[in-house]
C-alpha cells in the first residue's frame, strides 16, 4: 500500500466549482475573508498571551518576539495565498498537502489542524471566562472559582467557556453568512478598542519600564534572554493562526482565485502592525512585571489600571475608569469572533477529510437547510467544551502553536514540491523567491519549534499517535482515493 497517493489537481479544482446542494454556500467576497482573519488573529494572543509571554519570558522585547512570529507567517503566508489561488478547497493545508505529498502526510497535516483549531478555540474561550469574571467583578458579582475554572486551575469545571464555544457552534451550524455578518460586526469593535488603547496608552508610557529592554536570562533556557525572546516568539505564534483559518474557507468564497490571497495576506499585515503597536503600548504603561500572576491571562485590565495619575500614597488613579469596563466589553465580543473562525476552520478540515472518505462520511454530511456541516460543528462543540472545561490554558496555548507551525512548514514544503513537479499548472498568485521564501518559511517556524518545552512536544507526538491508529485502522480503508469504485453514501 503506497502511503504518498496524491488527489489529481483536477478533481480538487472540480470540487471547488461544485454548486450542488451537496456542497458549501458560496458568500464571502475579498472583505468578508480579511474580516475573518482578523476575527482569529486579534484576540486571545493579543489580549491576553502577550502578558503571560512578556512577564515570563521576552519582557519589553515581546516586540520582538512578534516581528520574530510574524516573519515565520510572512513566509508561509505567502504559500498559503499561493495554494488558495490553485486549489480554493475547504480544508486549507491538508488539502494542499494531499496534491502535493500524498495521502499519508495530508492525514497528519489534517489530524495537526484538528487539534490546533480545537486547542485554539479552547484557549480563547478560557480567557473568554476569566475576563468575563473580572467584568462581573466591576459590578459586585462574583461567580465562584469552583465554576469558573478547571482542576489545574484550582476549580472544577469551567462554565462560562463551556457556554461560550456552545453559543458559537449553534451560530455556525445557522449559516456562514450569517456567521460572517457576525464576525464582521465584532471585527469591527475590537479593531476599534485596540486603536483607542494605543492612542491613550501612548501619552502613559514610561521609558523606564523598558529597561532592561531584553531582561536577562534567568539561568532556565527559554525565560528571558535570546531564548526568551525566541520561545515567546513560538508562544505567541498562536495568535497568528488567523490567515490559516482564512484559506479553510476557500470553497464559500465568491472569487477564491483573486479573493484568498488578499483575505490571507491583507489580514496578516493589518494584525501584525497592530499587535507591535499594541505590545509596546502595553509593557510601556507598566512593568512587565506586572502581568505575573493570576492576572497574566488577562493584561490588558492590568495596563489600563496603570493608566493613571499615581496619588500621596502611590497607589494610580486610573484617568479612564469607563475604559476598563468597555474594553472588556470589546474583548469578550472579539474572544467570540475567534473561538467562531476556529470551530469554523475545525469544521472544514473535518469535512474536507471526509469527503476523501478518511473520517466517517457523517462528517461530510451537509445540513438540507442551512447548507453547513452540522454535525461536525456538534460534534466540536462537545469536543472543544471538554477542553475548555478541565485543561489548563497554558498547555492549550502552546499545543496549538507547535500545530500551527507543523502545518505552515508542510504547506511551505508542498508549494516548493509543486513548483517542482507541476511548474505549469496556472496559479492566479505565485509566491515569489521559491524555493527561497519556502526554504526561509520551513527554517523559521522549525527554529520557533525547537524553543518550545518538551512537554508540549511530548502532547503533539502522543496527539499524532493516535491520528495514525485512526488512519490504518479506518482512513486508509475507506479513502476514496485508493478505492474510486466505492460507493459514495455520503451524501444521503
Amino acid at each position: 500500500m503506497s502511503l504518498f497517493v496524491k488527489k489529481p489537481l483536477a478533481g480538487l479544482m472540480a470540487e471547488a466549482q461544485d454548486t450542488s446542494s451537496h456542497s458549501l454556500k458560496k458568500t464571502l467576497g475579498a472583505g468578508g475573508l480579511i474580516a475573518l482573519g482578523i476575527g482569529a488573529i486579534i484576540g486571545a494572543g493579543l489580549f491576553s498571551i502577550t502578558g503571560g509571554a512578556a512577564a515570563n519570558q521576552a519582557g519589553p522585547a515581546i516586540i520582538i518576539s512578534f516581528m520574530v512570529a510574524a516573519l515565520g507567517c510572512a513566509f508561509a503566508g505567502l504559500c498559503y495565498a499561493e495554494f488558495a489561488s490553485m486549489i480554493p478547497v475547504a480544508g486549507s493545508a491538508y488539502t494542499y498537502s494531499y496534491a502535493t505529498m500524498g495521502e499519508f502526510i495530508a492525514w497528519i497535516i489534517g489530524w495537526d489542524l484538528v487539534l490546533e483549531y480545537a486547542v485554539g478555540a479552547a484557549t480563547v474561550s478560557i480567557s473568554w471566562s476569566r475576563y468575563l469574571v473580572k467584568f462581573l467583578d466591576y459590578f459586585n458579582i462574583h461567580l465562584s472559582p469552583s465554576i469558573t475554572a478547571g482542576p489545574w486551575d484550582g476549580g472544577a469545571i469551567n462554565l462560562p467557556a463551556v457556554f461560550i464555544v456552545v453559543c458559537m457552534s449553534l451560530l455556525l451550524i445557522k449559516g456562514t453568512r450569517e456567521s460572517a455578518t457576525v464576525n464582521a460586526f465584532i471585527v469591527t469593535l475590537k479593531v476599534t478598542v485596540v486603536l483607542i488603547f494605543i492612542f491613550l496608552g501612548w501619552h502613559y508610557i514610561e521609558p523606564a519600564n523598558y529597561t532592561p529592554f531584553v531582561p536577562p536570562n534567568t539561568g532556565n533556557f527559554g525565560e528571558f534572554g535570546f531564548s526568551g525572546i525566541i520561545r515567546a516568539a513560538a508562544i505567541v505564534f498562536f495568535a497568528y493562526i488567523g490567515f490559516d483559518a482564512v484559506s479553510t474557507a476557500a470553497q464559500e468564497a465568491k472569487n477564491p482565485k483573486r479573493d484568498m490571497p488578499i483575505g490571507i495576506l491583507g489580514s496578516l499585515v493589518i494584525c501584525t502592525i497592530l499587535y507591535i503597536l499594541f505590545a509596546h503600548v502595553m509593557t510601556g504603561v507598566t512593568s512587565y512585571t506586572s502581568f505575573k500572576g493570576q492576572d497574566g491571562i488577562a493584561p490588558v485590565a492590568v495596563a489600563i489600571d496603570h493608566m493613571g495619575t499615581p496619588g500621596a500614597n502611590g497607589v494610580i488613579t486610573p484617568d479612564y475608569p469607563w475604559l476598563n469596563k468597555a474594553i472588556i466589553i470589546a474583548i469578550l465580543a472579539g474572544y467570540s469572533s475567534v473561538i467562531l473562525v476556529m470551530l469554523m476552520g475545525q469544521s472544514r478540515v473535518f469535512f474536507s477529510m471526509s469527503k476523501d472518505g478518511l473520517l466517517p462520511p457523517v462528517f461530510s454530511r451537509v445540513h438540507e437547510k442551512f447548507r453547513t456541516p452540522s454535525k461536525s460543528n456538534l460534534l466540536f462543540m462537545v469536543f472543544v467544551s471538554l477542553f475548555a472545561a478541565f485543561v489548563p490554558a497554558r498547555v492549550v496555548g502552546e499545543m496549538t502553536s507547535i500545530g500551527t507551525l507543523f502545518a505552515f512548514i508542510l504547506v511551505c514544503i508542498g508549494v516548493w514540491v509543486l513548483r517542482v513537479k507541476q511548474p505549469d499548472v496556472p496559479r492566479a498568485f505565485k509566491t515569489p523567491f521559491v524555493p527561497l521564501v519556502p526554504i526561509l518559511g520551513v527554517a523559521t517556524c522549525l527554529f520557533m519549534m525547537v524553543f518550545l518545552p518538551w512537554d508540549t512536544w511530548l502532547r503533539l507526538f502522543v496527539w499524532l499517535a493516535i491520528g495514525l491508529v485512526i488512519y490504518f485502522g479506518y482512513g486508509a480503508k475507506h479513502s476514496k482515493l485508493r478505492n474510486p469504485g466505492k460507493i459514495d453514501l455520503d451524501l444521503k
